[in-house]
């Protein structure tokens, strides 16, 4: 740990399990207190719930805030529970879903909205509301989207979420060039295959004997990415290492993406 978030608050939604309970531990390490801003308070997979295991294995505070990010004011709620802490500095939109592997069409309607509304939308108003509370503090901060090589490459079986990513991976770009003025910073993610809950069937195929020889063919790194991975990619967006860089969109996918 080098306390390179030292005494901020960062907003985290999706944060009770995978890559947003990831993040939230990673930049407790580095010195933020967090706003875990999730759905459910319990992690899907077992252990304690995220706030508590900030509050027990880091020096720094946490709180859990339930938050549907469909719901506009639910993510205002969160974004004011971190004045409990002294303010936001940084915001995270992680939380996301994915639906059963299908064709376009075989897609239901109702299904590609719901994903739409979680995926892309949750984004859209969380930048929004948590932007507009910097510009308040008037000290700029970080705003980190999550998408997916899937928002890059766009793949098969999964329309509606390339869809979602992609709409998150130009709007963080367009967010940047809105907010820069006023030092504010907005910047995506785009994992691969990183263990989670959600990416659990997919790890298992790719598990198998024969998953396992198109893991080494196609990943160079040769290994599914983990949590901290993109907790670690979060902390250095977020912190003075990454004072220049916005409108940018970083793989975390060992590899996979640019060497197809």
């Amino acid at each position: 740990m080098s306390n390179l978030l030292e005494n901020q608050t960062a907003v985290i939604t999706g944060a009770a399990s995978g890559n947003g309970r990831g993040i939230a531990m990673r930049v407790a390490e580095e010195g933020a207190d967090v706003v875990v801003a999730d759905i459910q308070e319990e992690p899907r997979l077992e252990g304690k719930p995220t706030h508590e295991k900030v509050r027990n294995e880091t020096d720094r505070d946490a709180r859990f805030v339930e938050c549907d990010v469909t719901d506009p004011e639910m993510i205002a709620d969160a974004v004011d529970a971190a004045d409990e802490f002294g303010g936001i500095e940084i915001m995270v939109n992680n939380a996301g879903i994915v639906l059963d592997p299908a064709s376009i069409v075989d897609t239901d309607m109702e299904d590609y909205r719901r994903l739409i509304e979680i995926n892309l939308d949750g984004v859209y108003a969380g930048t929004k509301l948590a932007a507009q509370r910097m510009i308040e503090q008037g000290d700029g901060g970080s705003i980190v989207n999550l998408s997916s090589t899937g928002g890059i490459n766009g793949q098969e079986q999964i329309t509606s979420y390339s869809a979602a990513k992609g709409g998150v991976q130009v709007f963080t770009f367009a967010a940047a060039a809105d907010l820069g003025e006023y030092g504010i910073r907005v910047n995506a993610i785009a994992p691969g295959v990183i263990k989670t809950a959600m990416t659990k069937e997919d790890r298992e195929y790719i598990g198998s004997e024969m998953g396992e020889k198109r893991k080494q063919r196609e990943i160079p790194l040769q290994k599914f990415g983990t949590p901290r991975d993109i907790g670690d990619t979060v902390v250095y967006l977020s912190s003075d290492l990454a004072g220049h860089v916005t409108a940018e969109s970083l793989l975390v996918d060992g590899g996979i993406t640019n060497t197809q």
